[in-house]
């Protein structure tokens, strides 16, 4: 099976690229990095597979050239990678690790020297342990720590950095780690989710303000999104997939683009929030430049049978599904790239940060047959071509991702990479979406 678009199918410019995150590659233990949120988590019993964690990961930390070098051999043209606080500042504030800048360092000049634009995402779930211990998310002052941090990471590697998003995914960070408690800190608290969710967009205005200030431009935030399909045609499945869109869909832009949260989910979250919380809506609507969305399924949505807000529930659908358990739904890639510009970004370049799927890939004669993964890819991407037929700026696409990594709470076992990765011996094997997708871009 073969990749069915070529670069003559996008438009001229039009990005192809491959995404990461820090602590599913790079390993946690090497080079001054800090506990993090995940190393706690991970040794909490019962929060992930076999007490998994990413202590070493892929190895990325020492093996980055390597990996580099696969980037360059694909034909994609950028790389969006993600820093760790971590690893810059090992307590979350003051004290900087010069070894996690000088990582970053070669990490951003080993991309251009492979003609390979690095973007860079400042934060993907790697809270500083030592911050989790002051309130983490639920503390204002947060935002304030970000800044910070922006500005230490960024005075290093801003000027050479193709792009930067703050964020990526708010609702991981928020909801499902402080309502549903699947990911560190592993919190079911509605308050504390109200809170994240309003302290992440504040800290988020504060550090565009702070890259701003380091004469950045190319600046957005990478907010994830799930479309919603009442399980049934009730008004009440009706009501619940319209709730569960402005939870993860609609809040996060509506505090960044229109300077207001969704007056749905208002009607649970309000009595929660910090007071005064409109006030800080002009700096979580400073200007960015694009958004990045990233998208991989939908979700059938039906209502709980409670009184208690947020009053839905997920029902099993009948679409194919990954390995993730996740319905494959191209459609909706093509209605949030609509959608987000049509209702709230209004021409602002859109990214496709995140798009690829899970399944159990394994070598065999030295190869990895991953047919339905290229499929998965040719099935996304027309959507993107639809998009931008309907208007939609779309300038990039991103696979998820590179490597075979560690998917959080699930361990070591979903394998979303272009290339496989054994994680005892950490070799490499480029799979056969790779290879596909290098002919289609050469």
């Amino acid at each position: 099976m073969t990749i069915e678009f070529t670069r003559k199918d996008f438009p001229e410019g039009f990005e192809f690229g491959v995404a990461t995150s820090a602590y599913q590659i790079e390993g946690s233990q090497f080079g001054g990095c800090g506990p993090s949120q995940w190393d706690d988590f991970a040794l909490t019993p019962g929060n992930v597979v076999r007490g998994e964690n990413g202590s070493r990961a892929c190895d990325h930390y020492h093996r980055w050239a390597e990996d580099l070098d696969l980037i360059q051999g694909s034909g994609l043209d950028s790389y969006r990678f993600s820093t760790s606080w971590s690893r810059v500042m090992p307590e979350g504030r003051g004290q900087v690790n010069q070894d996690g800048l000088d990582y970053y360092d070669r990490l951003v000049d080993g991309l251009l020297e492979r003609n390979i634009k690095p973007y860079a995402t400042l934060y993907h779930w790697e809270l500083p342990s030592a911050l989790l211990d002051m309130g983490g998310w639920r503390n204002r002052d947060i935002a304030d720590w970000f800044a910070d941090f922006t500005q230490v990471i960024m005075g290093r590697i801003g000027d050479r950095v193709e792009a930067a998003a703050t964020f990526n995914e708010p609702w991981c960070i928020a909801w499902l780690s402080h309502f549903l408690g699947h990911h560190a800190p592993g919190v079911k608290d509605i308050r504390a989710a109200s809170r994240a969710m309003h302290h992440i967009l504040l800290a988020h205005g504060k550090a565009i303000q702070a890259m701003r200030g380091l004469g950045m431009d190319n600046l957005g935030v990478v907010m994830n999104f799930e479309y919603a399909t009442p399980a049934d045609n009730s008004e009440e499945a009706i009501a619940a997939a319209d709730l569960y869109d402005g939870i993860y869909n609609r809040w996060f832009l509506g505090g960044v683009f229109k300077q207001a949260y969704p007056e749905d989910v208002l009607v649970g979250l309000e009595p929660h929030l910090p007071k005064n919380y409109a006030d800080d809506f002009p700096t979580i609507a400073t200007p960015v430049d694009w958004l990045g969305v990233n998208y991989y399924t939908r979700k059938l949505i039906g209502p709980d049978g409670t009184n208690q807000f947020p009053y839905h529930k997920e029902f099993p659908g009948p679409l194919p599904k990954t390995a993730m358990d996740w319905e494959i739904y191209p459609d909706g890639l093509h209605h949030f790239l609509t959608w987000a510009d049509r209702e709230y970004t209004k021409g602002l370049p859109i990214y496709v940060t995140e798009n690829g799927m899970a399944s159990y890939d394994e070598v065999a004669n030295g190869a990895v047959s991953d047919q339905a993964r290229i499929e998965y890819l040719n099935q996304h991407l027309a959507a993107v071509k639809r998009a931008i037929d309907d208007g939609s700026p779309v300038k990039g696409y991103f696979i998820w991702s590179l490597l075979d990594n560690y998917e959080w709470s699930l361990g070591y076992d979903k394998r979303f990479g272009l290339v496989h990765v054994d994680f005892d011996s950490l070799k490499r094997t480029p799979k056969d979406s790779y290879l596909a997708l290098q002919k289609a871009l050469r």
